[in-house]
């Protein structure tokens, strides 16, 4: 028996969704970009950067950017890793290890944005 049980067509859905809001986020995140009122160059300088992550909207933004692209990502990942191989013990061997590689990779991304905005 899997160790973490949900139905394959829950974890779909969580995918698709994660991949929706991935899209919708990342455009946000581009319009943020480019209506600065400057050249998109520009909104990419060293401290236009920095100053972006004093603006709580846009912190929240990245965060929310991070926790999406890394479900979704991560969850890809898992299922063609399923692919290779199928019985119970490589489900559950592969889905911990994705689990535990999402979670790493978010706690480190948001340890990053926390320092950036000086929270």
């Amino acid at each position: 028996m899997p160790l973490l049980k949900l139905r394959e067509s829950q974890i779909m859905k969580i995918h698709y969704l994660t991949g929706i809001c991935a899209v919708f986020f990342v455009a946000i995140h581009i319009l943020f970009r480019i209506g600065m009122g400057m050249s998109f160059n520009e909104s990419l300088e060293f401290h236009n950067v920095v100053a972006n992550y004093h603006n709580i909207y846009y912190v929240i933004l990245l965060e929310l950017i991070l926790v999406f692209i890394s479900i979704h990502g991560f969850n890809g990942l898992r299922i063609i890793l399923l692919e290779l191989k199928q019985n119970q013990w490589w489900e559950s061997t592969i889905t911990i290890l994705v689990l535990a590689a999402m979670i790493g990779v978010i706690a480190y991304g948001t340890r990053t944005i926390i320092i950036g905005s000086q929270l």
